[in-house]
């Protein structure tokens, strides 16, 4: 095909999204693109995120954290959650995601560990339905974007919220397909195929999926990394992605449930 060819990694992607994974069928389509800080999307996958959009792929992104510890002015302290959202905002309509499609948890940035799992929420918790807590959240959402594909950093990032994220999304994929907690909504008639991408740190393992971009989308890419103003470490971070050219990395997150069948015949 014009737009694939098989390396001996795996399957490099360019321009076109049919064929892109075996499973793909074009009019089932919905992608989750999922980011533990407003910028982690747009850095670590914002060309794939663009190149689906151009295809047709119904796409939302779900920011994890508010933001909030991500000043770098003293005077930027009690604002820096709505300057964010703004830049959010920003960045993801450079990229051509519409606005109706983000959605934002709203957990306190850097105190993720205090939200694992599901309680009754308590006054300034993010609430859905009465409860907090990050599986609560990724439950609601999995069901109600019913994505057939997610996207989040990778678990061997170093950043703490980063890694609760992961582990976080990967039991909500158990809970959004059960009867469990009811009114969050209807249960999800599918498992989404998940989807590692980089940020900070490098792949525990070599990844198998490399996206190829066009100028263009390298531009808008580069342009929505550079909306998070605020973030005054974010030129160098441009830097590193303008250096290493219009690629991106993803790795499918390889996972399955315990039967004890499975290991019968080793004995």
């Amino acid at each position: 095909m014009k737009y694939f060819r098989r390396t001996k990694r795996g399957m490099v992607i360019t321009d076109k999204m049919e064929a892109l994974f075996s499973t793909w069928k074009k009019e089932e389509e919905t992608w989750l693109f999922i980011g533990p800080h407003d910028d982690d999307i747009v850095i670590g996958a914002g060309l794939l995120l663009q190149a689906a959009i151009k295809e047709g792929v119904k796409v939302h992104a779900l920011v994890a954290s508010d933001g909030r510890m991500g000043y770098c002015k003293v005077d930027q302290r009690d604002s820096i959650v709505d300057i964010r959202k703004k830049e959010t905002a920003a960045s993801f309509q450079i990229l051509g995601l519409p606005k109706e499609n983000i959605f934002y948890a709203e957990f306190p940035d850097c105190d993720l560990n205090s939200y694992i799992g599901r309680r009754k929420a308590k006054p300034g918790d993010p609430v859905i339905e009465g409860h907090t807590g990050l599986q609560n959240a990724f439950t609601y959402y999995l069901r109600k974007i019913a994505p057939k594909r997610i996207f989040l950093p990778t678990g061997a990032d170093l950043h703490p919220d980063h890694k609760i994220v992961y582990q976080e999304v990967l039991i909500s994929l158990f809970h959004a397909s059960g009867n469990i907690w009811p009114e969050l909504g209807p249960v999800a008639t599918h498992t989404p195929f998940a989807y590692e991408y980089m940020v900070y740190c490098d792949f525990p393992e070599s990844p198998e999926i490399k996206i190829e971009a066009d100028a263009d989308l390298f531009k808008k890419k580069l342009e929505g990394i550079m909306a998070y103003q605020s973030q005054e470490q974010i030129a160098q971070l441009v830097q590193i992605r303008r250096d290493g050219g219009p690629f991106e990395f993803m790795k499918p997150v390889s996972y399955s449930f315990y039967h004890p069948q499975n290991y019968v015949s080793l004995f």
